[in-house]
């Protein structure tokens, strides 16, 4: 187990990685500090495949609240925020490099929403390659809610592509509340469970996964996220036959197929 600042990290079996958001009384919402805790580990998982699949979940009762605003307004007088410039190299970037390093390690991540998903902590379920959640979850893109565009942290790129254009629309203007049932009718999350069962169906899920090889794990999350804007079908089978040559070489493809030919 390792305990960063702003949340536990554990091999909670092996090959899965859980790590526990602990802000519990700040519904887990994000500063500075867990920006950087989030940096290490992924610096850390991208060099060593040991881990092969990641969940998130929440401390207490909050999945994530998004960025923690009392510590915006402490710093209001900060280097950060006195020009556009700064604020987007300083704040911005940093912030949204949380979503596009959970895209960018090779492991598929499990999002296990125990309570509140809002802003920063909307678009990290959202940045996930699965949602389980529980009846307690509820889901807000809270961003135009406090002045802001809807278009945050990777919300405008993913919760069309998840829900369609219509329905992410509706959401991303009004800023209202989603709640676990209506978010799995829609495709939002993958299912609702109790929560006292919510980490043994993100686990149930992830044990699946690790029983595949770490390669196949790897090109498949690298496959659908580059083919959800392929070019063209011929585009998309391109990168297909080059993952598919990458795995047949590896030397799994061949152990893995003897059982099939027993009988022959």
């Amino acid at each position: 187990m390792s305990k960063y600042g702003t949340f536990v990290f554990e091999e909670v079996e092996p090959c899965i990685g859980l790590v526990t958001l602990n802000r519990p009384d700040k519904l887990n919402a994000i500063n500075v500090e867990m920006l950087d805790d989030f940096n290490e580990l992924f610096a850390v998982l991208t060099k060593d495949n040991a881990i092969r699949v990641l969940i998130i979940t929440g401390a207490g009762r909050g999945f994530c609240a998004g960025a923690d605003l009392n510590e915006v307004l402490t710093h209001k007088d900060s280097e950060a925020l006195s020009d556009p410039e700064k604020y987007l190299r300083l704040a911005q970037e940093r912030f949204a490099a949380l979503i596009l390093g959970l895209r960018r390690i090779p492991q598929p991540v499990i999002a296990a929403v125990n309570g509140p998903a809002a802003g920063g902590g909307f678009s990290v379920a959202l940045a996930s390659d699965i949602r389980v959640a529980s009846p307690e979850a509820y889901f807000v893109a809270s961003f135009a809610n406090i002045g802001l565009s809807g278009g945050e942290l990777g919300t405008s790129y993913l919760l069309p592509r998840l829900i369609g254009l219509a329905r992410a629309a509706e959401i991303l203007y009004t800023g209202r509340k989603v709640n676990a049932e209506e978010a799995e009718r829609m495709g939002l999350i993958n299912q609702v469970v109790p929560k006292e069962a919510l980490l043994e169906a993100a686990l149930s899920s992830a044990r699946l996964m690790t029983a595949k090889g770490a390669g196949a794990l790897e090109l498949t999350k690298r496959v659908l996220d580059q083919n959800i804007d392929a070019p063209s079908l011929e585009a998309a089978v391109n990168l297909e036959n080059r993952n598919q040559t990458i795995m047949i070489f590896s030397g799994e493809f061949f152990k893995l197929i003897k059982p099939f030919f027993k009988g022959v």
